[in-house]
């Protein structure tokens, strides 16, 4: 009877997806990406369009750079696995403040820099 209970329970465990790949942390194992460097850092408000270049770690084709609270769908192009590029539109730095930029993948988001509108 144990030997029953106890394969009934690894059947169950493992069958659910519960083994070692699934607990490996983000993305199953792929690193969360790292920005380490906006280029440019800074631009004027009411400035025009330009290119934002965004240096770090463990970028991937399906990368994804986000702008504030918006994602640069069709927008985030990937370069390498530590450059990404985007296009920053005259309408996005229209006004004056700060707007935290960061990549998402398949391995979670990264951590934040700040881009400053003058």
């Amino acid at each position: 009877m144990k030997l029953v209970i106890a394969l009934l329970f690894c059947a169950v465990t493992l069958g659910c997806g519960y083994g070692s790949s699934y607990n490996s942390g983000g993305g199953g194992g792929t690193s969360a990406p790292t920005v380490t460097q906006l280029t440019p850092s800074t631009a004027n408000a009411g400035g025009p369009a330009f290119m934002l270049t965004i240096t770090g770690t463990h970028f991937t084709s399906g990368s994804l750079i986000y702008w504030g609270t918006t994602p640069l769908t069709g927008n985030s192009v990937y370069g390498s696995a530590t450059q990404m590029t985007a296009n920053i539109s005259s309408a996005m730095i229209a006004n004056a403040g700060t707007v935290n930029v960061y990549v998402h993948s398949a391995g979670g988001n990264s951590n934040t820099k700040m881009f400053t509108i003058q």
